[in-house]
């Protein structure tokens, strides 16, 4: 009799524990929510566009990898400098007539032999800025190779040029007649001021500086205009065959206003 009373009392005051925890909150560290069936998938959120500065980068390198896939290394090095440069070839007298009076001096008959050959093409970091409106970018394009003045006569090259160019590609965001809006090239052209050219290797008995003032003087007049007709067919090709999504988020970007270009 006592012990049927004493299990009487203990599941009364189990039962009025079991209701005092049910009334408590779910613990934070708890795996699952309540009522949520543990077979059920979670629900897949949908991606996010991409933030304002990962907006930039995205396009800085998906023009990077255009311009490479798309063969600018090989359009540099294959600029016709040479066919512009010699006599007849575009520039009164041609780089060559200019060049062998003052080089055939020390070395007869050099005449119709002397070679520039375009090596070591490469494209550095690209610049990207936006304008005050936030509705136009502009990407610098930086552009490297390097010049070798041959002459077999000698058995090893007359100079050895560094040079340094930046092409400016403007983008903008046009709407067409079916009201659709893309990124389209605005003016391309190459930087004022931006070409350097710099001696790596001069042969010692020849008239270096002279030679060097005047292959200096030509390319300045020629070399902008050559890589800028050769660069920015490109330029045009690499934008118009942008991911759509990347392209989307810029345009919305740009229609509105809004900086996504960090300025430093």
């Amino acid at each position: 009799m006592f012990q049927t009373g004493g299990l009487i009392v203990f599941y009364g005051l189990l039962a009025q524990t079991m209701a005092q925890f049910e009334g408590l909150p779910v613990p934070l560290d708890q795996t699952l929510p309540l009522n949520v069936n543990p077979a059920r998938p979670w629900p897949v959120k949908p991606a996010l566009p991409l933030s304002p500065i990962g907006l930039a980068g995205s396009l800085t390198n998906a023009l990077s990898n255009g311009l490479l896939s798309g063969g600018l290394l090989g359009i540099l090095e294959n600029l016709p400098l040479l066919d512009i440069l010699k006599p007849g070839g575009g520039i009164s007298g041609g780089l060559l007539g200019g060049l062998l009076g003052k080089v055939t001096s020390v070395i007869p008959g050099l005449n119709n032999i002397i070679d520039i050959k375009v090596t070591d093409p490469q494209l550095l970091e690209l610049g990207l800025v936006q304008s005050p409106d936030g509705h136009r970018l502009y990407v610098t394009i930086p552009l490297g190779i390097k010049l070798q003045v041959n002459t077999p006569l000698v058995g090893a090259s007359l100079l050895r040029l560094a040079v340094k160019l930046n092409i400016t590609a403007e983008i903008l965001a046009v709407r067409d007649k079916q009201e659709r809006i893309h990124l389209v090239l605005g003016d391309c052209i190459h930087s004022p001021g931006s070409l350097q050219i710099s001696l790596l290797h001069g042969l010692g008995p020849l008239p270096i500086q002279g030679l060097l003032d005047s292959l200096t003087g030509i390319l300045n007049k020629v070399l902008p205009e050559l890589v800028q007709g050769n660069v920015c067919p490109l330029v045009n090709e690499v934008l118009s065959g942008l991911d759509i999504t990347l392209v989307h988020d810029i345009v919305n970007m740009l229609i509105h206003g809004l900086q996504f270009v960090i300025k430093v």
